[in-house]
């Protein structure tokens, strides 16, 4: 070619690759859900930097929530005595009410500051999420955060009452009802948070089927093993040993795990 010869650069060729004397197939692009929008290259030592800031956020926020809830902790005090109507708290020990304050403030801060930390765990493991996972996302939080709330409810107005009212009934005609204020706050606080986690057994099958690891179909196949093990759980998270509380929180944990399933399936898994 000599330099005087023009070459039309402007038009548009390919060029196919022979292997084995078939055509290279043509590769699909990537699916967009796939892709990693909000990815940043980042160092290890970035992200040990960040993931410090933002345990560091979190842990002034339940600081500053316990310490909301401790200078109002009467009122919160006395909304957890409602259910045990006609029983006579005791001081038992030099400061053991506040101690009970302490143990109230505390898990009643973490509950108002988790919204923040949950903020904050979010924005950290949000640049390494795809698309299709961003999408689950904002419902998966949604739905956790009321199915704890329901929990919270639900243990509130009717685990504890028939706890108690098992407990009051029982040894009505034979001991006087006077009840350590420790005691009490420990059982009642331990009965609300572990429903309030066991509410959160449909987030986890949703989670499961949306990743392809177990089907609608193999959760409905195993519904033997489930009642056994919602018993089993009724009678580990309820500290009462009455079969009514644990048969009602044995109940509402399988109504819940077939409510997962429809969901399950609702979304096509």
């Amino acid at each position: 070619m000599t330099p005087s010869q023009n070459v039309d650069t402007t038009t548009p060729y390919t060029v196919d690759l022979e292997v084995d004397g078939d055509s290279k197939p043509e590769i699909d692009p990537m699916d967009p859900l796939d892709e990693l929008p909000g990815e940043v290259e980042m160092s290890i030592f970035d992200h040990l930097e960040e993931l410090r800031q933002r345990i560091f956020y979190s842990l002034i926020a339940v600081v500053v929530g316990v310490v909301g809830c401790f200078l109002a902790v009467k009122p919160i005090v006395q909304l957890l005595e409602v259910p045990a109507q006609g029983v006579k708290f005791l001081q038992l020990a030099p400061g053991e009410y506040f101690f009970v304050s302490m143990k109230v403030a505390g898990y009643s801060g973490l509950v108002l500051s988790s919204p923040f930390v949950l903020f904050q765990v979010i924005q950290f493991v949000l640049p390494g999420l795809t698309r299709r996972e961003r999408r689950l996302l904002g419902p998966v939080v949604l739905g956790s955060s009321f199915l704890f709330a329901g929990g919270l409810v639900f243990a509130y107005l009717l685990l504890v009452p028939a706890a108690l009212k098992f407990f009051i009934s029982y040894g009505a005609d034979v001991v006087e009802q006077l009840w350590s204020i420790d005691k009490y706050f420990e059982f009642v606080l331990l009965l609300l948070f572990s429903t309030g986690l066991a509410f959160q057994i449909p987030i986890i099958q949703v989670l499961l089927g949306a990743l392809g690891i177990v089907s609608s179909g193999q959760m409905l196949s195993g519904w033997r093993y489930v009642i056994m093990g919602a018993v089993v759980l009724g009678a580990i998270l309820t500290p009462s040993t009455d079969p009514f509380t644990q048969s009602l929180l044995a109940g509402a944990v399988l109504g819940l795990y077939f409510g997962g399933i429809g969901l399950v399936k609702l979304v096509g898994k």
